[in-house]
C-alpha cells in the first residue's frame, strides 16, 4: 500500500480540536484510498495500515492530552471512524474495535486501573483488539496464586496479529461470573489462527485465537477489587457504544460507495444508447438516483450524530446514568443502527444501476463496498434491533441488558 512515514506526519501540527482531528482523520483516508481495491483483493495483514493510524495519532484520540492522547469524545471518535471507513471499510472497522477495547478499562475498569491503562496505551501508542465473542462460551478462568489463567477458544478476535495488546474475556470456573482483562498480544499461550475467508472486511484480522493458560495478574481483573467485581449501571453502556461504532463505519462505507461512483459516473460512464443525452451525467434516471441515495445518506448521518451527542451525556457522568436512560439511549442506538443498515445496503447495491455493466470489474473494486456492509451487518439480527425500537413505543419497554441489547 502507499505509505505516509512517520516523518512526514511529525512535520504537521498536532490536532488540537474536534474538527482538526477530523480533518487528520481524511488525510489517513486519502492515503488509504489510493490502493484501497487493490488490497482488499489482496487480503494481507495490515500491518502498514495500522502503522498509518499509529503515526497519524489517529489511535490516541480518546487518550488523555497529558499522556500524549487527543483528549476528544465519543462523537468525535464515530466521525472519526466514518472518515477511515469511506476508504478501507477494514481499516474503519479496526480503528473502531481499538477505540471500544481501549475504552473497556473505563467501562468496567477501577479508576486506579483505566488511568493506567489509558496512559500507557497513549504514551506507547498501543493498538487493541479483543478477543470477546459472547456467543462463545468456552474461555473458563482460574485462578494459580496471584494470577489468572485464561484457556479456551474464540471464533473471532478482530485486530489479532496487528494488535499490541488484547482484551481478553471468560469465565470463573463453575460460575456465572464474567471477566475482562488485556494481555499483550505475544503472550505465551495466546495463538491467533489465519482463517478469516469472508466475503468482506477482509483486511480485519478477524479470524479465531486459541487461549492455552493465558496467564495475567488478578489485579489486571478490571473492576475486582480484592477478588470482587464492582457493578455500575454504567458497565451496560457497551453494547448501545459497540453499535454506534457499527454505525459509523457502516455509514463510512455507504459514503465512500456514494463518493467512488460517483466519480465513475462522471469519468467512465457512459450514457444509454437509447436513452437521448450524450453524458451519463444528464440521464435523469441517474440524476435522481444520486439524489435519492444522497438524501437517505445524510438523514441517516444526522440520526448518527444526533445519538452520538446523546450518549456523550451518558459518558460524562457514568455515575449518573440509569436504567431509564440506559434504556432510552440504546432504544435510540437501536434506530440508528437499523437505518444506518438498510441505507447502506441499499447504497451498496444501487450504485451499479448508475455505474453501468464496465463499473463490476474486478479492477474497479466496486464490489467491495456491499460486500462489507454485507457481511458486518449478519453481526447481529437489525430484525431485533427493529423490535427494540417497536416495543419501546408501543409498550414503553426497555431493551434489558444483555450482550446484544
Amino acid at each position: 500500500m502507499s505509505t505516509v512515514t512517520p516523518t512526514d506526519w511529525q512535520t504537521r501540527p498536532a490536532p488540537e480540536t474536534a474538527e482538526d482531528w477530523i480533518a487528520r482523520a481524511a488525510a489517513v483516508a486519502a492515503v488509504l484510498a489510493t490502493d484501497a481495491a487493490e488490497r482488499d483483493r489482496a487480503g494481507a495483514t495490515p500491518y502498514a495500515e495500522v502503522q498509518l493510524l499509529k503515526d497519524s495519532g489517529l489511535v490516541t484520540l480518546l487518550g488523555p492530552t497529558e499522556h500524549g492522547g487527543g483528549g476528544q469524545d465519543w462523537p468525535t471518535a464515530y466521525r472519526v471512524i466514518r472518515e477511515v471507513a469511506k476508504a478501507d471499510g477494514s481499516i474503519g472497522q479496526l480503528l473502531g474495535y481499538h477505540y471500544l477495547w481501549n475504552w473497556a478499562a473505563r467501562l468496567v475498569g477501577t479508576r486506579e486501573q483505566w488511568e493506567h491503562v489509558e496512559a500507557e496505551a497513549a504514551k506507547g501508542r498501543w493498538f487493541f483488539g479483543g478477543a470477546v465473542n459472547p456467543r462463545d462460551k468456552d474461555v473458563v478462568v482460574t485462578e494459580d496464586g496471584d494470577d489468572l489463567l485464561f484457556t479456551g477458544h474464540k471464533s473471532f478476535s478482530t485486530g489479532s496479529k496487528v494488535s499490541d495488546v488484547t482484551v481478553l474475556e471468560g469465565v470463573f470456573e463453575g460460575t456465572d461470573r464474567h471477566v475482562f482483562a488485556i494481555v499483550p498480544s505475544d503472550s505465551e499461550g495466546l495463538t491467533f489462527h489465519d482463517d478469516w475467508d469472508n466475503i468482506g472486511q477482509r483486511l480485519t484480522e478477524s479470524g479465531s485465537v486459541t487461549l492455552d493458560r493465558v496467564r495475567t495478574p488478578w489485579a489486571s481483573a478490571a473492576g475486582y477489587v480484592d477478588k470482587e467485581f464492582q457493578p455500575r449501571i454504567y458497565n451496560t453502556l457497551n453494547v448501545p457504544t459497540i453499535q454506534l461504532v457499527f454505525v459509523s463505519f457502516y455509514v463510512g462505507i455507504a459514503a465512500g460507495a456514494l463518493e467512488t461512483a460517483a466519480t465513475y459516473t462522471r469519468t467512465k460512464a457512459r450514457s444509454w444508447l437509447h436513452g437521448g443525452h450524450e453524458r451519463a451525467v444528464d440521464e435523469p434516471y441517474v440524476i435522481d438516483t444520486y439524489g435519492d441515495l444522497t438524501a437517505k445518506l445524510w438523514a441517516v448521518e444526522a440520526l448518527a450524530d444526533a445519538v452520538a451527542a446523546e450518549g456523550q451525556k451518558l459518558h460524562e457522568n457514568p455515575d449518573a446514568v440509569t436504567e431509564q436512560t440506559r434504556g432510552d439511549f440504546e432504544v435510540r442506538v437501536a434506530a440508528a443502527k437499523a437505518r444506518a443498515t438498510d441505507v447502506a445496503l441499499e447504497i451498496g447495491n444501487r450504485i451499479f444501476e448508475v455505474t453501468g455493466a464496465r463499473s463490476t470489474a474486478g479492477s474497479e473494486g466496486l464490489d467491495r463496498f456491499w460486500r462489507n456492509i454485507r457481511t458486518h451487518s449478519l453481526h447481529d439480527p437489525v430484525a431485533y434491533k427493529r423490535r427494540e425500537v417497536g416495543r419501546w413505543v408501543l409498550e414503553g419497554e426497555l431493551p434489558e441488558p444483555t450482550w446484544y441489547s
